[in-house]
């Protein structure tokens, strides 16, 4: 049985930084790749970071540069360290996988697997 937990979400100011965790069961972590969602109320789930097999990472514009997804497949963790961060990043962050032949990093339906989220709180 698949299970993804996240942890390290909370509340923090405008400008401060936040690591999520990812810890993987039940997968080989090496052969998936894997991605971190957000979902803020009223809004759709959207992508914001992914990591490829062989490591390639992805983000979206908005994160790029403020955002790193990191994976250690030996400890079978998915990691996102998240810094200058922004009111607009408040959010439940959820962590994927998946293993399809076609990939597409942000797409919900790509990933088969999901945690229950996290939720990060970024106050002005």
């Amino acid at each position: 049985q698949v299970q993804l937990v996240e942890s390290g979400g909370g509340s923090v100011q405008a400008g401060g930084s936040l690591r999520l965790s990812c810890a993987a069961s039940g997968l080989t972590n090496s052969a998936y790749y894997m991605g971190w969602f957000r979902q803020a109320p009223g809004k759709e789930r959207e992508g914001v970071a992914s990591i490829g097999t062989a490591g390639t990472t992805y983000y979206i514009p908005s994160v790029k540069g403020r955002f790193t997804i990191s994976r250690d497949n030996a400890e079978s963790t998915l990691y996102l360290q998240m810094n200058s961060l922004k009111p607009e990043d408040t959010a439940m962050y959820y962590c994927a996988a998946g293993s399809r032949p076609v990939w597409d990093s942000f797409t919900a339906q790509s990933y088969s697997y999901w945690g229950q989220g996290t939720q990060v709180t970024v106050s002005s």
